[in-house]
């Protein structure tokens, strides 16, 4: 599995215009093959947390090289229209995982 961890804030003059594409980006992530999951949180000072996984190094690139997805990276840093004020983005193998819940006990 790789794990993609995007941390970031949003350019609120542009908010609008983010939250758009960041929804369509969503739904073509969750179509793409060897997607597993991805979810976004949102801390009290404005801080978005978003973690993606994909089953393998090829599923992930098949996702990093998409269109769609390089029209988006490369809105988010075009000067006044930005629609990050800064991010940082951490992409790697999982080399171990446990998991339990409740529900399944």
């Amino acid at each position: 599995m790789i794990i993609t961890v995007f941390r970031s804030r949003v350019n609120e003059a542009n908010a609008r215009a983010y939250g758009r594409r960041a929804a369509e980006l969503s739904e073509l992530a969750a179509s793409m093959p060897g997607h597993i999951s991805h979810t976004t949180f949102v801390a009290p000072d404005g801080e978005r947390c978003t973690v993606v996984e994909f089953e393998d190094e090829a599923s992930h690139r098949a996702w990093a090289e998409h269109p769609t997805h390089r029209a988006a990276m490369e809105e988010a840093t075009s000067g006044d229209e930005a629609y990050y004020t800064d991010y940082d983005i951490k992409i790697g193998p999982v080399e171990r995982s446990h998991s339990w819940s409740a529900d399944h006990a």
